[in-house]
């Protein structure tokens, strides 16, 4: 920033609080603590987040898991879970293969309406309409979406029911990360190759692609773990279907005895998730992006 333009936004910073505020706010922002405490509230947001995580896959091991004790370990509770596969399989694979599919439409959508809106002369109320769902409580957008299926369509609940309530939820979000990419696009470097002679498509893969591809990806992941979390929306969706969270969420509330099995089961999704995940980042940000 210029020396004209450090002394424009100091005068305005004077004209509106006034002199000794504005120096009260300066001495604060130079305050060089400001750095030490940034970086220990981040590794407190860290700890909140990752503990927890390591704590459920400890007490999974534990005797007595509901007593909060991780003595003595034991592989029992596995055991009983790898003998209950016939009851928590069907639903774990209903929930991946949903999530697979929600993630690749989210992607194919999100990247189709997210190119088109920067395009458009307004694009506010179209965008505003589109991220509305994000906003809206899951438990009542489950009871409308259920309300316009079954009562004013009649219509079968089942897995399209549940496919359609996790879209709803999914999608403002792949779209928004989208969005954030196209909107800095420079589209003249489109009508540049469109003047060389580039095809719709050649222009999109050599140059839309590349630069898209962080938030393209993204809406995929994110689509995935949506769905493959989602409850609110299921319950009044689902009809006679199981997914895995409603798995969890039956099983825990109707039999105190299950939840140690939820712990193992969660344990170990989340030991294969976090590292495929983990390596899917790493050859996204890192690895191609050296490429």
């Amino acid at each position: 920033m210029s020396e004209r333009a450090q002394h424009r936004m100091a005068a305005t910073i004077d004209d509106q609080i006034g002199h000794g505020g504005a120096l009260f706010w300066r001495r604060l922002s130079a305050w060089r603590l400001w750095t030490s405490i940034a970086k220990w509230l981040g590794l407190i947001v860290i700890l909140l987040m990752y503990i927890p995580l390591v704590w459920l896959a400890v007490m999974s091991f534990s005797g007595r898991p509901l007593s909060g004790i991780p003595y003595p370990l034991t592989m029992e509770h596995y055991d009983e879970l790898m003998g209950a596969f016939n009851k928590w399989g069907e639903p774990l694979y209903e929930s991946v293969a949903m999530g697979v599919v929600v993630g690749i439409v989210c992607m194919i959508v999100a990247t189709a309406v997210g190119r088109a809106m920067p395009r458009m002369r307004r694009p506010g109320g179209v965008i505003l309409i589109a991220l509305i769902p994000l906003f809206v409580p899951g438990l009542t957008m489950g009871a409308a979406l259920f309300i316009s299926v079954r009562s004013f369509l009649d219509l079968r609940l089942g897995l399209w029911s549940i496919f359609l309530g996790h879209m709803v939820w999914s999608l403002p979000f792949s779209l928004l990360l989208v969005l954030i990419i196209a909107t800095r696009f420079d589209h003249r470097l489109l009508e540049a190759a469109q003047d060389l002679g580039a095809t719709g498509w050649r222009r999109f893969w050599d140059i839309e692609f590349p630069i898209l591809r962080p938030g393209i990806i993204g809406a995929g992941i994110f689509g995935f773990l949506l769905s493959f979390n989602e409850l609110l929306r299921s319950i009044f969706l689902r009809g006679s279907e199981t997914t895995m969270p409603i798995y969890n969420w039956t099983m825990t509330a109707s039999h105190q005895s299950q939840v140690p099995i939820i712990f193992s089961l969660s344990t170990i999704i989340l030991a294969v998730t976090l590292p495929i995940l983990g390596g899917f980042f790493w050859l996204l940000f890192a690895k191609l992006d050296r490429s």
